[in-house]
């Protein structure tokens, strides 16, 4: 049976879209995907080359691929950055720990680690944390940058969404599963059935890399309602712009510096930076360091291309130079 979220007017005005993603949600999709016999091309890619170690694996015994994982591994904390979200994982209190796992236990056999966990042992939890910490610096970090974009990428297009539908538009299209209904959202899933009213406290909008398959949210009614939902949008591909001269090249280059704004155009349909330097008519060591700033400001991407890395321009970066990506 579906999950229907429940808003009110008070709830409508306090929805809210993530533009970054959230370093501990990623860290238990990642975990999720690891275990998912099938999955997305970008994650096979990311898993491909992955080397767990035993301790890391340990993780497994609390992120199921299906069905519960515990909501003290996904603080609301965690939205401030990775350090604030485990300081506050080791604040568990010790009875929800127990009741958590106990709802864990239910559906998979514990672990002696997890069954010390649910005990209150807090060096346990004080392992649980290290393993999380040592697991996003192998399994994660590494891509963050990469996660960063995808994430700004899919958060630039909902806001365009709002902008144009409003908030019923924005709900009702984060994913296939879900059905804004008029004043409550339904996601499809067979292990969901309840209801989940957000009694004026709205609802944080997450997109995320490693989410697959359907949106999911907390199981705890009470605790802060977020929905995460599968960064799914990526830029179009962009004809390289011919030269922009005269009036039409004058505000953007008034925002930007006439150097900067030329490397911005530059980009086109993607490029190295040696590429980038030649077509801006600049060095290579100017062309990375206008790129490294263009990239901060969200208005390009960077990715490594075997030796070289390759620079394309997000949605926003898109809209600044007037072109327009289909819907």
């Amino acid at each position: 049976m579906p999950l229907h979220i429940h808003f009110s007017a008070a709830d409508l005005a306090r929805v809210t879209l993530a533009t970054e993603p959230d370093p501990l949600w990623e860290v238990l999709l990642s975990l999720h995907v690891l275990q998912s016999p099938a999955v997305d091309p970008r994650h096979e890619r990311w898993r491909a080359g992955l080397t767990l170690s035993p301790a890391m694996r340990a993780l497994f015994d609390l992120a199921p691929p299906r069905g519960y994982s515990p909501d003290f591994l996904t603080p609301a904390e965690s939205a401030a950055g990775l350090e604030s979200g485990l300081a506050a994982l080791r604040r568990t209190p010790r009875h929800r720990l127990r009741a958590e796992l106990a709802r864990l236990a239910g559906r998979a056999m514990p672990s002696r680690w997890a069954a010390r966990l649910a005990s209150g042992d807090r060096t346990a939890l004080t392992d649980l944390t290290r393993g999380l910490a040592d697991y996003h610096r192998t399994a994660v970090e590494p891509s963050w940058t990469r996660i960063e974009h995808h994430v700004r990428d899919d958060a630039a297009a909902r806001t365009r969404i709002l902008v144009s539908r409003g908030t019923g538009g924005l709900l009702g299209s984060l994913h296939p599963a879900l059905t804004w209904r008029g004043d409550s959202l339904e996601l499809d899933g067979d292990h969901l059935g309840r209801d989940l009213r957000l009694d004026g406290r709205g609802l944080r909008l997450l997109p995320s890399f490693f989410c697959h398959g359907r949106p999911t949210v907390l199981a705890d009614p009470a605790l802060p309602p977020v929905l995460v939902f599968p960064a799914t949008t990526r830029p179009a591909p962009v004809t390289c712009p011919a030269a922009v001269s005269g009036t039409d090249a004058k505000p953007l280059e008034d925002l930007l510096g006439p150097t900067r704004a030329g490397t911005l155009r530059a980009v086109g349909d993607g490029c190295t930076t040696t590429e980038l330097g030649r077509r801006a008519g600049v060095t290579v060591s100017v062309a990375s360091y206008h790129a490294s700033i263009l990239r901060s400001a969200g208005l390009i991407t960077t990715e490594r291309a075997g030796p070289a890395v390759r620079h394309r321009l997000t949605l926003l970066g898109a809209d600044l130079l007037g072109h327009r990506f289909p819907a």
